[in-house]
């Protein structure tokens, strides 16, 4: 019996190896041995081709697998035209788009402060990218690797791609990354679901000049601040791919510089994909003028372990291989992440794969991941989850509506009755506006809801007078109406290239004179970023901050302004008073009077803030407990309100005796809790120790020092309710 069932084993052994047609498809050798086996087996030309954004190799059946845009939802269409080049029959070129579930741009994500959200929509994005990868029903071809999420940090709220990134703190951007690329790769120990590649390394936050400037600012703040979501994104979460930036840092263009090498592979560990930006090959020569031709440029690219170009390349990669400032051992050095993440993808399988993901789409009965109810819900949940109510005052505060005493609505505004798609959008398959979503949720509550885009002819100011209450919906448009490049007419409006010249909001005295007319105004401001809104703070009784592009825009919005869902987001950077109190675009080092950390101007609305229809009242912090790595603390937290709710708990670090300059005040934990009304929960924190050391640059290392650590809980990060310091 024995030796029947070794016979068994090993003839199962032999017969497994021999359906894999080559080497590199063994799964049970190491990863390294299979795409060593790979490499060797590569043509020079097969290799040149891999510098490419395609991981495919035809002639060895590693099936061809490109890179897709996808910060808020796949793009396979919108404004930016992601979807399908084809031509027609008289081989005219045109786009075909294809709908994928759409949610609140990444800015209004982060003001979520929720990191099962964040898992959930990359989970969402991860199926809706390979069930178009593999679904018989698809023509989209295999596009595995997502250009997502952005890591950038919004040091300063006239960059122009603020819309893209979570805000202005790095633990909690860190925070939020590590939670998408969580969700998007899934948690097989072997497959990943899709890739996530992380968008721009490193300090890309000025749209003027980027393709030329440079990002200057000490070791310090490399490490403690701009480095830190990408380093967390690949440490915590697993990415292996990551986008290098147009700029430069102190001097030296991020796609040729030795950080990549020296840190992000060899420290970090982040053995994937460095991809340059769209034609940054170019840029390296015309613009950084670093290089004196493009053969030039595209070794030293590939010398710094860059692996794939977002340009044409291959002559110029030919002509330094034949001046011999590049070998073909450079170049298999820096394809090898690419394809680790092919590995990961269960692209050099072959045939035989255990890979799991496999069947997503295969079943064409079953209806696609879009067009599922739990995909429209998270749609709808997201935007309530990222809505922060900044305002409601008065003795009977506006909101949430009753439609007892209110039965005339007037909704104002360009964003009442559209929904708005910014550059990185795809293709929903449907949108909810606004006023769509309000007249919805109302039918049958005898409330009359009438709309109007403008004030022109004085029109709104009319019906204003007549109405119970006036909802005005405005803010910025993402791209400026029109999809040509660099368009931009509006000095407070910002997108890709192009930097905000204001932060006053256009339509404010549209709104004074519609107060003027109706003093029971809601302000729902559909922006991008912040504004310096000074006289609608003073007198505008109920301000709500939401973001674009949310198919169920319309519908999450009504259940906020309803109460049938109560408001919990918290605004993730500071909102200046006054645009002069900022330091020049171009100085990168935060500490001189930037972000909340830093910053010692008057604001509008602090950083953390937002506010709730109901009331939470914070006990005595209890059991801090200091471990190896972490502090813990417990606080409870009474929901002493009339509605059940979410509460951010908020803890912020001060550092009273330090031996270097450190921040005035550091996130360093936050919890998003459900409460119910007359319930307590006792919320539990751990604060790495980490986040509370500083680098040091003699020793190259994080330092941490027990040097009187405060630490303060609370709603936001000038709301605090409790503190106590570290024993």
């Amino acid at each position: 019996m024995r030796k029947t069932f070794l016979l068994t084993v090993i003839l199962g052994v032999s017969i497994a190896a021999g359906a894999q047609k080559y080497k590199f498809n063994n799964t049970r050798l190491s990863d390294s041995k299979r795409i060593d086996c790979l490499i060797d087996m590569l043509t020079l030309d097969e290799k040149i081709s891999l510098l490419s954004t395609n991981l495919g190799v035809e002639r060895l059946g590693i099936p061809d697998c490109g890179q897709r845009e996808g910060l808020h939802g796949v793009a396979i269409g919108g404004p930016g035209n992601w979807g399908i080049r084809k031509r027609d029959g008289n081989g005219v070129p045109y786009q075909t788009e294809y709908p994928t579930t759409i949610f609140p741009q990444s800015y209004g994500l982060g003001e979520s402060w929720d990191t099962g959200l964040m898992a959930e929509i990359g989970n969402q994005m991860a199926e809706e990218l390979r069930w178009y990868a593999q679904s018989p029903k698809s023509e989209c071809g295999c596009n595995l690797v997502l250009r997502a999420p952005n890591a950038d940090l919004g040091r300063d709220p006239r960059w122009g791609r603020t819309e893209e990134c979570f805000g202005e703190d790095a633990f909690l951007t860190a925070s939020m990354t590590v939670a998408i690329i969580k969700g998007l790769q899934g948690d097989n120990p072997r497959y990943w679901k899709a890739a996530a590649l992380m968008k721009h390394f490193l300090a890309n936050s000025n749209e003027d000049g980027r393709d030329s400037t440079s990002s200057n600012f000490s070791e310090r703040l490399f490490r403690e601040y701009y480095s830190y979501p990408f380093y967390k994104g690949i440490a915590s979460g697993g990415s292996k791919a990551f986008m290098a930036a147009y700029n430069s840092w102190n001097g030296v263009p991020m796609c040729v510089n030795p950080v990549l090498e020296n840190i992000a592979r060899r420290e970090w560990g982040m053995d994937g994909i460095i991809c340059t930006d769209g034609g940054a090959l170019g840029l390296l020569i015309n613009a950084h003028h670093a290089y004196k031709d493009r053969a030039e440029g595209a070794a030293a690219v590939v010398k710094a372990t860059t692996g794939q170009f977002l340009d044409s390349y291959k002559e110029d990669v030919r002509m330094a291989l034949e001046r011999g400032i590049l070998t073909e051992k450079d170049i298999d050095k820096a394809i090898r992440g690419n394809l680790t993440v092919a590995l990961r993808l269960g692209l050099l399988d072959g045939e035989d794969s255990s890979n799991p993901y496999i069947i997503i789409g295969k079943d064409t009965t079953a209806t696609p991941p879009f067009l599922t109810k739990e995909a429209c819900s998270l749609a709808r949940k997201a935007v309530v989850k990222s809505a922060v109510l900044m305002k409601n005052e008065g003795s009977h505060p506006l909101l949430p509506i009753d439609t007892i005493a209110t039965k005339r609505i007037l909704l104002v505004g360009p964003y009442s009755e559209h929904v708005v798609q910014d550059w990185y959008s795809g293709k929903p398959p449907y949108e909810v506006s606004i006023a769509k979503g309000l007249k919805d949720a109302m039918r049958g509550t005898g409330v009359t809801i009438n709309t109007v885009a403008d004030n022109a002819m004085g029109r709104a100011e009319t019906m204003a007078k007549d109405a119970d209450m006036v909802i005005v919906c405005t803010g910025n448009h993402p791209y400026g109406t029109r999809t040509d490049w660099k368009f931009c007419p509006v000095a407070s409006d910002g997108r890709e290239a192009v930097d905000r010249h204001s932060m006053e909001l256009p339509d404010e005295d549209m709104i004074r004179r519609l107060y003027n007319a109706n003093h029971n105004i809601v302000l729902v401001l559909v922006s991008s970023f912040p504004y310096t809104i000074n006289w609608c703070k003073e007198n505008i009784p109920s301000i709500l901050h939401t973001t674009h592009c949310s198919q169920e825009q319309g519908n999450g919005i009504a259940d906020i302004l309803l109460g049938k869902a109560n408001p919990a987001g918290r605004l993730t950077q500071t909102w200046i008073s006054d645009i002069a109190s900022l330091p020049p675009m171009m100085d990168y080092d935060i500490t001189n009077n930037r972000t909340y950390m830093y910053n010692d101007s008057s604001v509008t609305y602090p950083f953390g803030h937002g506010l709730s229809y109901t009331h939470f009242n914070y006990g005595r912090i209890e059991d801090i407990k200091v471990g190896k790595d972490s502090i813990h603390i417990t606080v409870p937290v009474t929901n002493d309100g009339s509605m059940d709710g979410d509460e951010v708990v908020q803890v912020y670090a001060k550092f009273h005796s330090s031996k270097v300059d450190r921040p005035k005040q550091l996130l360093c934990a936050f919890s998003r809790v459900s409460i119910d009304k007359g319930k307590t929960v006792k919320v539990r924190l751990s604060i790495s120790k980490e986040r509370l050391s500083y680098w040091d640059c003699q020793t190259h290392s994080f330092v941490f020092e027990n040097c009187g650590i405060e630490l303060n809980v609370g709603a936001s990060s000038t709301d605090i309710r409790q503190t106590a310091f570290v024993p």
